[in-house]
C-alpha cells in the first residue's frame, strides 16, 4: 500500500473521529454500531485509497461509507421499523449533503454526544472515560492507564455504558436550559480530563497534542451554549493558560523545564490575554468555583511574564480557597509545593505528611514535590530516596531525565 494512503487515513481518523462518530450516533442512536461502521469504513479506505487514490474530501468519503455500513448492519439486525426508517432517512440526508455541489461540511454534533455520555442514567464513574473514547477516539488501554485500572475492566465498563445509551434511549441532544446546570459538572470534568491527557502526553505524541486542542474546542463549543456560566468560562480560561506554556515546557534539546524555570518569553501572550479576559468575565457573575480558582492560579503564574517574579502569597491564598471547594490529591500536593516556596520547605513537608500514605504510594507528583522540598531543606539523603521513587513512577522519558539530573545533584551534595 502506498504510504500516502496510510498517512491520509491516519490523519483523517485523528482529526475527524469524534465528529464522524457524533454525527453517526446522533442519527442511529447507537454508539457501538456507529463505531463499528466507522471502523469498517477506515479499513475500506486503506484498501480503496491505495488502489484508486486519496479522495478530494477524505472526511466526506468516510462519512458516506460509514453510513452505508450502518444501513447494512441495520438490515441484518432485527430492529423496529421506525429505527430502520430513522437510519434510512439519515443515510439519505448524508448522501444528499455530500452530493451537493461544493458542500464538504457536515454538522459538528460532538456536544450532543458529550451530553449523552454524561447523562445521569450513565454511571458517573464512567462519564469521563466514555467521553474520551466515544468523542475523542482514545483507546481503552490508554484510558485504563489514566484511571489506573486494567484494560479489560475499562473495556467492559465502556461497552456497558454504550449499550445503556442505546437500550435506554438516551437522547443525543443538548438538554433544555433549565436542566443544564445540573448536567454541567460531569461535562466540565470530562472535558478537563481530556485536556489533562493531552497536556501530559508531550513526549513526541502528536495525537495527545491534538487531544488538548480538541478539549479546548469542546470548551469553546460549551460557551456557545452556556455563555453566562462562570465555571464553563473558567475551564476554558484554565486550559488556555496551560496551553500558552506548551512550547516552553521543553528546551531546545527536548528536556523538561519546570514552570518556575521556564522563560516567559516563550509563552503565548495572545492566549494568556484571552485566558485573563475570560477569567475577568467569569468573575463578573460573583459565583466563584474550582475551575475559576484554578484558572486564577495559572493567571498568577502567567503574570511573571510582566513582573518577573511569582506572587507566592497570592498562590497560597488561592490554593487555600481551592481546597475548600475541591480538596483533590493533586491540589493538596500542589498547595504543599507552594507553601514550601512561600513560607518554608518544612511547612510544605508538614502538609505532605498529613496526606494518607495509601493515597500517595503510586502518585508521582507527590514524590517529586517531596524530593524537591527535602532538597531545599538540606536533607539530601532523604531527597535522593524520594527522587528514586518519583523516577520509578514517571511515565514521561523527559521528566524522568529531569528527575535523574536532580537525583545526581542531591547525591553530589550528600557525598560532598
Amino acid at each position: 500500500m502506498p504510504p500516502d494512503a496510510g498517512r491520509a487515513v491516519e490523519q483523517v481518523a485523528r482529526q475527524s473521529y469524534g465528529r464522524l462518530i457524533a454525527f453517526l450516533a446522533a442519527r442511529s442512536r447507537d454508539v457501538p454500531a456507529a463505531e463499528d461502521a466507522l471502523s469498517d469504513a477506515l479499513a475500506s479506505a486503506l484498501r480503496v485509497w491505495a488502489e484508486r487514490g486519496i479522495p478530494a474530501n477524505p472526511e466526506a468519503w468516510l462519512l458516506v461509507a460509514a453510513r452505508r455500513n450502518l444501513m447494512q448492519a441495520a438490515r441484518h439486525r432485527t430492529v423496529e421499523a421506525n429505527a430502520q426508517t430513522t437510519i434510512s432517512l439519515a443515510l439519505e440526508e448524508a448522501e444528499a449533503r455530500m452530493n451537493e455541489a461544493g458542500n464538504s461540511v457536515f454538522p459538528d454534533e460532538r456536544l450532543k454526544l458529550l451530553f449523552a455520555c454524561t447523562h445521569p442514567a450513565i454511571d458517573s464513574s464512567v462519564h469521563t472515560a466514555l467521553m474520551l473514547q466515544a468523542i475523542l477516539g482514545i483507546e481503552a488501554r490508554t484510558i485504563a492507564r489514566a484511571f489506573v485500572v486494567s484494560a479489560e475492566a475499562m473495556s467492559q465498563r465502556l461497552v456497558r455504558a454504550k449499550v445503556k445509551i442505546r437500550d435506554a434511549g438516551i437522547p443525543f441532544t443538548i438538554p433544555p436550559r433549565p436542566a443544564l446546570p445540573g448536567r454541567l459538572a460531569a461535562v466540565l470534568s470530562a472535558v478537563y480530563a481530556a485536556y489533562g491527557l493531552g497536556w501530559d502526553g508531550l513526549d513526541g505524541e502528536e495525537a495527545h497534542h491534538s487531544l488538548a486542542g480538541e478539549a479546548i474546542w469542546l470548551g469553546r463549543a460549551l460557551l456557545t451554549v452556556l455563555p453566562d456560566e462562570p465555571e464553563a468560562i473558567g475551564l476554558l480560561s484554565l486550559m488556555l493558560h496551560c496551553e500558552a506554556r506548551r512550547s516552553a515546557r521543553r528546551d531546545g534539546n527536548g528536556r523538561y523545564v519546570p514552570l518556575d524555570e521556564q522563560d516567559p518569553a516563550g509563552w503565548d501572550a495572545t492566549m494568556i490575554a484571552e485566558g485573563d479576559a475570560l477569567l475577568r468575565k467569569a468573575g463578573s457573575f460573583n459565583r466563584f468555583g474550582p475551575y475559576q480558582c484554578q484558572a486564577a492560579i495559572q493567571s498568577v503564574h502567567a503574570a511573571r511574564r510582566l513582573s518577573g517574579v511569582t506572587d507566592w502569597q497570592a498562590l497560597t491564598t488561592l490554593y487555600a480557597a481551592l481546597l475548600t471547594m475541591k480538596p483533590t490529591l493533586g491540589a493538596r500536593v500542589a498547595q504543599a509545593a507552594v507553601i514550601g516556596r512561600a513560607l518554608s520547605p518544612a511547612e510544605g513537608l508538614t502538609l505532605l505528611d498529613r496526606i494518607d500514605p495509601r493515597a500517595i504510594a503510586a502518585y508521582q507528583p507527590y514524590w517529586a514535590v517531596r524530593a524537591f522540598l527535602l532538597a531545599r531543606a538540606g536533607d539530601d539523603a532523604a531527597a535522593a530516596d524520594a527522587y528514586m521513587t518519583a523516577i520509578g513512577l514517571s511515565d514521561s522519558p523527559s521528566v524522568r531525565t529531569f528527575l535523574v539530573d536532580r537525583l545526581a545533584e542531591a547525591r553530589r551534595t550528600t557525598s560532598g
